[in-house]
């Protein structure tokens, strides 16, 4: 007799990874289910199937292309005693509406998150006005603000839930429309990521590739294949605070280190690592000082830069 596999029975593929964005938007709407406080701001991103909009719609508000309106309201809500989220392309959160961000994040220490897709050129063919490659320098300057870059759903949650927890100043940078599976993380729980995840320690002598955010970390695994004797480090938190704790346990471990971030070479997490640890060799991997002038898909537009994986391996050589 033959057996037969029922439907029920066949094997079902995993659900593929949400975008980081996406992963901000599903979480953030269950958040709100728990705690009454959370509100959602828009800056005329969202559609009409927003997930936040349908679950909470006397909660959601699509403040337009008003950036900095849009975060000086954010502002009032928080004083309130709100949770407010925020989000808009990188390039108007970050540069557009500095001013607000600076004295809502910083001088009045807010609570309010910002949640910035289109980081770096994950803009692509929308064009120079619609690339970032200087928000962390610009964010990083700013006192009291927890500046995150998740890679992955999984990370991306993690950073949404605890910048809720936490009612302090958050800005969680993230791409456009890509999707990876998160580093498997060593905090029991998962609850938050930690300050260091080791995919891992290399072999000794050997430089420690140190990832920061989505395509950063993506390339350090591209390499760490061509190479499986690197270090792999990769780090979420950006700021100022929680870099210089991570130092410490990067220099524990390793005297080599390249950075490998999609930002400008100024302001960034290898600038800030290179004086956290003045005893070791930090080079980085960047997008440098090109503008890009012809259009392409992310990765097109990275490698433009000079931000591609024969970078990587040259500069960990």
């Amino acid at each position: 007799m033959t057996a037969t596999v029922t439907e029920a029975q066949a094997p079902r593929a995993a659900p593929k990874a949400l975008s980081g964005r996406d992963a901000y938007r599903d979480e953030l709407t269950a958040i709100a289910s728990r705690d009454s406080r959370v509100l959602c701001l828009e800056a005329d991103l969202g559609g009409k199937n927003h997930p936040f909009q349908l679950a909470h719609p006397e909660r959601f508000f699509n403040l337009g292309i008003a950036e900095g309106a849009m975060v000086d309201m954010a502002a009032g809500l928080a004083v309130g005693g709100y949770r407010p989220f925020v989000s808009t392309f990188a390039p108007f959160a970050a540069l557009r509406a500095a001013e607000s961000l600076k004295l809502t994040l910083g001088y009045l220490g807010a609570g309010v998150t910002v949640v910035a897709p289109y980081a770096g050129v994950s803009g692509a063919w929308f064009g120079t006005t619609h690339h970032c490659l200087e928000d962390l320098a610009v964010l990083r300057s700013v006192p009291g603000v927890t500046i995150a870059a998740p890679y992955g759903e999984a990370e991306m949650r993690a950073v949404v839930r605890a910048a809720a927890r936490s009612g302090r100043p958050h800005y969680i940078r993230t791409g456009r429309n890509a999707s990876y599976t998160s580093l498997p993380t060593a905090d029991g729980d998962g609850s938050e990521p930690p300050l260091v995840t080791w995919d891992s320690t290399g072999r000794a002598g050997e430089p420690c590739l140190v990832s920061v955010g989505e395509e950063g970390t993506r390339l350090a695994l591209e390499a760490r294949e061509r190479r499986p004797e690197l270090g792999h480090a990769h780090l979420v938190y950006l700021d100022h605070a929680h870099l210089a704790r991570a130092a410490g346990e990067l220099a524990g471990k390793h005297r080599r280190f390249v950075v490998v971030e999609e930002h400008r070479r100024e302001g960034g997490a290898a600038e800030a690592l290179a004086l956290l640890m003045p005893r070791c060799e930090v080079v980085g991997v960047n997008a440098g000082h090109t503008w890009p002038t012809e259009g392409g898909d992310h990765r097109e537009v990275m490698a433009g830069l000079g931000f591609d994986l024969p970078a990587v391996l040259a500069a960990a050589a």
